[in-house]
């Protein structure tokens, strides 16, 4: 019988980890469009977009295993 409550985490984990990646995806398009464009403005938000996924992504790791 499968578990609920393992699929439910294992949904939970895969749901925060795809909202993150996308983080990061942002930031790498707004960043690279900020310097095709010479917008430095665009291109500083989209670093800081960037450095914020990958900070949530090293965060989650660590509180999952913690967990485990």
């Amino acid at each position: 019988m499968v578990d609920k409550a393992k699929v439910k985490k294992s949904v939970g984990k895969a749901t925060t980890h795809t909202k993150n990646a996308a983080e990061v995806a942002k930031g790498k398009v707004k960043s690279t469009t900020g310097k095709v464009v010479g917008d430095r403005r665009l291109q500083a938000e989209g670093k800081i977009d960037e450095v914020k996924g990958h900070a949530k992504q090293a965060g989650q790791k660590v509180k999952e295993n913690f967990k485990k």
